[in-house]
């Protein structure tokens, strides 16, 4: 089995590392309507966004 020719330097580690310790982002709560939706992102329940609507949303 091949082995490597050099040490991989600390920060090349620490850059693999990153993204091990990530979190989910912490869903908000939309003004308009009270669904959870991800933060600065458009209501996909309602289609607004910070108190405009941007996506007009079909009724049934």
């Amino acid at each position: 089995m091949p082995n490597p020719k050099r040490k991989h330097s600390k920060a090349r580690t620490h850059k693999r590392r990153a993204n091990d310790f990530l979190t989910i982002a912490t869903p908000a709560i939309c003004p308009n309507c009270g669904e959870r939706k991800l933060p600065h992102r458009v209501c996909p329940e309602c289609g607004q966004y910070r108190g405009r609507e941007v996506v007009e949303m079909k009724t049934e």
